[in-house]
């Protein structure tokens, strides 16, 4: 029998962008967490470890510049999707909604609905707004860009004012691609 890094470290490092500070965590799998603008490292560690417990937790700057490399970049509006691989421990339910959020078009929003057909279960919005909440890793799974039906924009982990940035950005940089 061969055993495998059996302690799966967790390592974690920040981002620094335009008065945010942005904390974030991967395993040798992925990125597992994307945290709320200027929160605490504590709400990190205890946001991570209700599904990975007993890990040890190394800070790892180097070793992670590729992912705040592309943090930055699409916080800068110059990448539009992401090339690292992710690692959100979830139900079923809940990756299948993280995973039709991956399929949400950048500059684009569906409604909690959309989802719910998206992943076969249209009487499931509220539990499909559950799952959203729960999304560990913002900005690079894109609950951003879930909206209400009417088009109001409703919560979000980083706070309705990092919601509306992601999503002004986006447009932006969308239009700008069309036009250019």
């Amino acid at each position: 029998m061969k055993i495998i890094n059996p302690l799966n470290n967790i390592y974690w490092s920040s981002v620094l962008h335009d008065g945010w500070k942005l904390y974030f965590a991967a395993t040798d799998k992925g990125l597992c967490y994307v945290g709320s603008p200027n929160r605490p490292f504590e709400e990190m560690l205890a946001t991570v470890a209700k599904h990975r417990t007993d890990h040890p937790w190394i800070q790892d700057d180097e070793g992670l510049k590729l992912i705040r490399e592309e943090l930055m970049e699409y916080l800068e509006g110059t990448r539009s999707n992401f090339s690292i691989p992710f690692d959100p421990i979830g139900t079923s339910f809940q990756l299948a909604v993280w995973q039709a959020l991956c399929s949400i078009p950048y500059g684009e929003t569906k409604s909690y609905a959309d989802i719910a057909h998206s992943i076969s279960k249209p009487a499931a919005v509220r539990a499909v707004g559950a799952a959203i909440g729960a999304n560990p890793v913002l900005i690079g799974i894109p609950c951003h860009r879930v909206i209400g039906k009417n088009g109001a924009l409703t919560g979000y982990r980083g706070g309705l004012e990092m919601k509306t940035k992601l999503l002004q950005l986006e447009r932006n940089h969308a239009r700008m691609s069309v036009t250019i």
